[in-house]
């Protein structure tokens, strides 16, 4: 028996190979990853990681006994060079391992600034990896200048540990507004306020020509024809779905490796679950790059690979942290036509409509009107938004 291979040891790796030995699978079971560390959590790398108020140990998802003692092959700074689906072999270099099922949990990667805009000079750096983070961990001394590339929440949370260590900040954003792609502008505004007060220099609607130097940056030009001088750079322009070794396999490609409502890919007895993997929802194909997703898709992959036929049906639900404020997002905003904006005295909430249906919450330091929100969202349900606007409302009695 080949048993399960699975490539990537991410957290979609990581659930996919626990769920199965929770469900009963008893055969061989291979976890192949191409860094040195164990399954980590990402999230904290850009903000408790950074600011050193996170230990190593404690990023990884579980202890690396963990793995030996459940009869998992945790194969380690060991990328994978090809999949031949015909046989079922991936090869690592020349030593060829066959699998029965695979699973592909490969992740995403960073997209880079192009060399010719100096994306190549030594202190620019993406924010995606272990690696990362103790490269440019250095940098972070008092009163440095960083410049902070892209309006995101990758670049965001980057701008806000920056000034929590005392470095003065820049951030261009090239779209008309911070948060532009997935916000509405409500949240965009209230998020600008939140690092204007901290103190950072926040461009918007300057994109970057190119970065300065020789060997290493020094300077940036900006679009708008302002030259800066750094001491370096963090670059939060987006990620792309890792599909190298998929695509070559010859597996359909769209917006990332295409699988069906169980998880299953174009190819018999290949499976994909994660930032890597995109599935059909409202009609569109879409990718969702969240640790809820990470782990929900896995686990739903995991059952499938073993017979379960259940469809994977997400409720979308992500975060931010910045500063001492919380960014809790149920559901997805796509479409929407209207914003139902709640404040209270201990924070706000942004409600997305489009006609009757309620499409997501954005929830700045109001934990209560997300999980409301997320309830609602699960149930199927839409909210009157009169009521959700007048704060004199309690929004549980929405539920009833």
């Amino acid at each position: 028996m080949a048993g399960i291979v699975v490539i990537g040891a991410g957290q979609a790796g990581a659930s996919l190979v626990a769920k199965l030995r929770t469900l009963g699978f008893d055969g061989p079971l291979t976890l192949i990853g191409d860094e040195p560390a164990p399954p980590y959590q990402r999230p904290p790398l850009s903000k408790k990681y950074l600011l050193g108020e996170l230990a190593l140990e404690r990023l990884f998802l579980r202890p690396e006994s963990f793995y030996a003692e459940h009869g998992i092959d945790l194969r380690l700074g060991q990328p994978v060079t090809r999949i031949d689906p015909a046989t079922k072999q991936v090869w690592l270099g020349d030593q060829a391992l066959p699998y029965d099922q695979l699973a592909l949990t490969t992740g995403a990667e960073p997209r880079q600034l192009p060399a010719a805009m100096g994306g190549g000079l030594d202190g620019v750096y993406p924010v995606r990896r272990l690696a990362d983070i103790d490269r440019m961990a250095r940098e972070f001394v008092h009163g440095r200048h960083v410049l902070i590339v892209g309006g995101g929440y990758i670049g965001l949370e980057a701008a806000a540990v920056a000034r929590l260590r005392g470095l003065e900040v820049t951030l261009i954003e090239a779209a008309p507004r911070i948060l532009q792609r997935v916000a509405a502008p409500e949240t965009s505004n209230a998020m600008r306020d939140l690092h204007l007060r901290h103190g950072v220099r926040l461009l918007e609607g300057v994109g970057l020509a190119r970065l300065t130097g020789t060997g290493r940056v020094d300077g940036a030009d900006l679009a708008d024809g302002q030259r800066l001088a750094v001491d370096f750079v963090i670059t939060g322009i987006g990620i792309a779905p890792a599909v190298g070794l998929a695509q070559t396999a010859g597996l359909r490609i769209d917006n990332g490796i295409a699988v069906d409502a169980l998880g299953q890919t174009s190819a018999p007895g290949i499976w994909a679950a994660g930032d890597c993997a995109s599935f059909a929802f409202r009609g569109a194909r879409i990718r969702l790059e969240s640790v809820q997703n990470a782990i929900d898709q896995a686990e739903a992959v995991a059952a499938n690979m073993l017979g379960a036929d259940a469809p994977y049906a997400p409720v979308p639900w992500f975060w931010s942290d910045q500063y001492d404020t919380k960014l809790q997002i149920a559901g997805l905003n796509t479409g929407y036509d209207r914003v139902i904006v709640r404040a209270t005295d201990g924070g706000r909430s942004h409600w997305y409509f489009v006609g009757d249906r309620f499409l997501a919450v954005d929830a700045i330091d109001d934990p209560r009107a997300y999980m409301l929100g997320k309830r609602l969202l699960e149930a199927g349900r839409t909210p009157d938004p009169a009521a959700v606007a007048d704060p004199g409302v309690d929004l549980k009695t929405l539920l009833r």
